[in-house]
C-alpha cells in the first residue's frame, strides 16, 4: 500500500528488536526508509544531560538503524541510509508537538553565514566546528587558544533548544519572550499567561512545529508512486512482467487497465452495516458505475474459484476523519470503494482486464496468537455482538473472531494491546452493547512429529464410502517455505515439483499429486492422494477440500490450527451413486479420518514463538 516509512525511534530505549523486525519488513517490500528520533525532551527534562551528550546519542540511534537497513538495501532502492545531512532524519518530542530536520536549521543560518544551505547542511553533523575568531568551520576541535570548540550541530541547533527549554522550565518567561522575538515568535495575550510544559509545548509548535519537518521529510525524501511501482510492480505483481497490467502497473498509468489492491475494510460512517472497501490504484482510473472483476487471494487465471464480478457504486478519497466523493480516482492514489462490500472479506484485487493476475496478498510478521472470550452482559443484545463480531473480523486483517462449538465466542489478536483495542472497538463501535471479556489467552499450533503408526479407516454415516489414510510431518524447513510463501498452491505444478524434489527430496509422483494447502487455502499444511485407481474419487474432491481445511483450522486435540502436517490419502471406496456421496455423507467421514491420522501420528503442540518474532 505505501512506497515509503516513517521509522519513529525512542531517543531513551534506541532501536529495539520490534524495530528492526518492521525495517526489515519493509525493505524486503521495497519500501525506502526515513528516521524520526522521537522523546528528545526525555533528554533535556529527564535526563540533564548536555547538547555533546545528545548528539552522542543520536548519532548511535542512527548507526544501529543503519545496520539493520544495510543488511536489505538492493541495487533498485539504491542508497537508502537515513542521513542528518542530507534532511532524511528528524529529530523531536511527538507529545509536544516539535520536530526539525537540519535541513530547517541550514535555511535559518545560510543567511547569516552567507552560505548556501545545502552546503551548510554538510557542516552542521558530524565532526565539524565554527571557529568564531577565524569564523570559518574547521574540523579541528582546537580554538587556537588551549580551548575546545563546541560541535556545530550541538552549537547551533542543541544549545539554543535546550537554553530555551530550561528558561522556559525556570519560568524565567522574560528572557523566554526575549528569545522568541530573535526567532519571529509571537504571542496572544493568553498564549502569554501559559507556564511549564503548556508554554513549551506553544513556543516550540511555533518554532519547530512537527508538521512542518515531518511533511517536508516524506515529501522530498521519500518516493513518488510513479518512482515506486517502477521497481515494486515486479514484487508486487504475481502474474508476468510482460502483460498490459505490469506495463501499466510499471509506468502508473491512468489509462492503462485498472488494477487496484484492498487492503481493509473501512466502516461506513453513514450505513453502520456498510463496508468502503479500502486500497490503493495501481493503475488506470476508478470510477463509479464501472463493471470490476474481484479476486480473491486464492484466485488464479481462467478459473472462477474465488472470484465474483460487481459494480462499483462509489469512489471516495478518505481525508482524515470526512470523506470526499470523486467522479474518478486515478492511478497513484488510495480511494474507498463503495457497493463491493458483501463480495470480499479483507483482501481482493480488483481489476477491469479479464487476463489479470492478483497483486500479491499482504504478508503479515505476526499471526492472531492472543484470543479473549467474549459475552454480553444482557441476554437480549446476543444478535448485536454476532454482527459486531462479523464487523470486526471484516474490518480487522489481523483479527479472527469466531464461535467455538461450546457456544463460547472469541476474538484473537496479535498481541495484548491489538486484542485490547479490537475489544474496545467492538464494544463501543461495533455491538454497541455492554460486554464481558474473558482473561487472555496464548493460542498454540498442534502438529505431529512421526508419520502414522497405521492407515486410519474412516467409513461415511451412510456406510457406502470409505477413506483411508495418514498423518506426517511436513519438516520445519518445508513449513517455514510455505508461510514464507517461496512454496504456494498458486504455483504451477511444474515449478512446485521441481523446488520440492531438488531442495525438500520429495518423490517427483507425490510432489505432482498436491490438492491443496490448508487452512484457507494457503496454510502451512498439505493434503496430498497417493491413492491408485480409486474411482469416483475426484467426484468427492471438493468435499474432501472442504473437510481438509476444517481439520487444519481447528486440530483433533484443542481446536487449535495446525501447522506442518501432512495428510496422505492412501485408498478409499466411493459409490458409484451421486446420491450416496453428498458432502453431508463425505465431509464427516473425511473429518474423522483426518483427525484418526493426527492422533496416531505421535501430536504435539508448537508454543507461539514459531508464529511470531517480535
Amino acid at each position: 500500500m505505501t512506497d515509503g516509512a516513517l521509522v519513529v525511534v525512542d531517543y531513551v530505549d534506541g532501536v529495539c528488536v520490534q524495530t528492526e523486525q518492521v525495517m526489515r519488513q519493509a525493505l524486503l517490500e521495497k519500501i525506502k526508509p526515513v528516521l524520526f528520533i522521537n522523546k528528545i525532551d526525555r533528554g533535556i527534562l529527564e535526563l540533564q544531560v548536555d547538547g555533546e551528550a545528545m548528539y552522542q546519542r543520536f548519532n548511535r540511534v542512527i548507526e544501529d538503524a543503519n545496520v539493520t537497513i544495510a543488511q536489505y538495501e538492493s541495487n533498485e532502492l539504491g542508497n537508502i541510509a537515513p542521513d542528518p545531512t542530507d534532511g532524511s532524519v528528524a529529530f523531536g518530542s511527538a507529545l509536544f508537538g516539535w520536530a526539525f530536520t537540519i535541513t530547517r536549521f541550514a535555511r535559518f543560518y545560510s543567511k547569516k553565514f552567507n552560505i548556501d544551505y545545502k552546503l551548510l547542511m554538510k557542516r552542521l553533523w558530524g565532526d565539524w566546528y565554527h571557529n568564531p575568531t577565524t569564523r570559518k568551520f574547521t574540523q579541528n576541535s582546537d580554538d587556537g587558544k588551549g580551548g575546545q570548540l563546541k560541535r556545530t550541530f550541538v552549537q547551533f541547533i542543541m544549545d539554543p533548544i535546550i537554553k530555551l527549554v530550561k528558561n522556559i522550565m525556570a519560568d524565567k518567561k522574560e528572557v523566554v519572550f526575549k528569545m522568541s522575538v530573535h526567532l519571529g515568535i509571537t504571542f496572544t495575550n493568553e498564549e502569554k499567561e501559559l507556564e511549564g510544559k503548556g508554554l513549551m509545548r506553544c513556543v516550540f509548535k511555533k518554532w519547530i512545529p512537527a508538521a512542518d519537518a515531518l511533511l517536508e521529510m516524506i515529501i522530498m525524501k521519500l518516493p513518488s508512486p510513479k518512482q515506486a511501482q517502477a521497481y515494486r510492480t515486479s514484487y508486487l505483481y504475481e502474474g508476468p512482467q510482460d502483460d498490459p497490467c505490469a506495463q501499466a502497473m510499471k509506468t502508473c498509468d491512468p489509462e492503462g487497465p485498472t488494477m487496484v489492491y484492498i487492503s481493509k475494510m473501512v466502516p461506513q460512517s453513514n450505513q453502520q452495516d456498510r463496508f468502503y472497501a479500502f486500497g490503493r490504484v495501481f493503475s488506470g482510473t476508478v470510477k463509479p458505475g464501472q463493471e470490476v472483476r474481484i479476486m480473491g487471494p486464492n484466485y488464479t487465471v481462467g478459473s472462477k474459484d474465488d472470484l465474483k464480478v460487481a459494480k462499483i457504486q462509489r469512489t471516495v478519497v478518505m481525508m482524515g476523519l470526512t470523506e470526499e466523493s470523486f467522479n474518478s480516482i486515478p492511478a497513484g492514489n488510495t480511494v474507498a470503494l463503495g457497493g463491493i462490500d458483501k463480495f470480499m472479506t479483507k483482501q481482493a484485487t480488483i481489476s477491469d482486464f479479464k487476463d489479470a493476475h492478483t497483486i500479491k496478498s499482504m504478508k503479515f510478521a505476526v499471526s492472531a496468537v492472543v484470543r479473549v472470550s467474549v459475552e454480553v452482559k444482557n441476554k437480549t443484545d446476543l444478535p448485536n455482538l454476532l454482527k459486531g463480531l462479523q464487523k470486526l473480523a471484516k474490518a480487522d486483517p489481523l483479527v479472527q473472531c469466531y464461535t467455538e462449538e461450546t457456544g463460547e465466542n472469541i476474538v484473537a489478536g496479535c498481541g495484548e494491546l491489538h486484542v485490547r483495542i479490537c475489544t474496545k472497538d467492538l464494544e463501543t463501535k461495533y455491538a454497541k452493547c455492554p460486554l464481558k471479556f474473558g482473561e487472555p489467552i496464548v493460542s498454540y499450533r498442534e502438529s505431529v512429529t512421526s508419520e502414522s503408526s497405521k492407515v486410519c479407516l474412516s467409513k461415511s454415516t451412510n456406510k457406502h464410502n470409505r477413506l483411508h489414510c495418514q498423518a506426517e510431518p511436513l519438516g520445519p524447513e518445508l513449513t517455514k517455505a510455505i508461510e514464507d510463501e517461496k512454496i504456494t498452491a498458486k504455483m504451477s505444478t511444474v515449478q512446485r515439483k521441481a523446488i520440492l524434489r531438488e531442495e525438500f527430496d520429495w518423490d517427483p509422483n507425490e510432489a505432482q499429486k498436491i490438492w491443496c494447502f490448508g487452512p484457507e487455502g494457503s496454510g502451512p499444511n498439505m493434503l496430498i492422494d497417493t491413492s491408485t485407481g480409486v474411482q469416483y474419487l475426484t467426484e468427492i474432491k471438493d468435499s474432501i477440500e472442504s473437510a481438509f481445511h476444517f481439520a487444519t483450522k481447528e486440530g483433533a486435540m484443542t481446536s487449535e490450527p495446525v501447522r506442518g502436517v501432512r495428510y496422505n490419502i492412501r485408498d478409499a471406496l466411493v459409490h458409484s451413486d451421486n446420491m450416496h456421496r453428498k458432502g453431508s455423507h463425505i465431509m464427516p467421514m473425511v473429518k474423522r479420518a483426518f483427525y484418526g491420522a493426527q492422533l496416531t501420528a505421535t501430536p504435539c503442540m508448537q508454543e507461539p514463538v514459531f508464529l511470531c518474532e517480535i
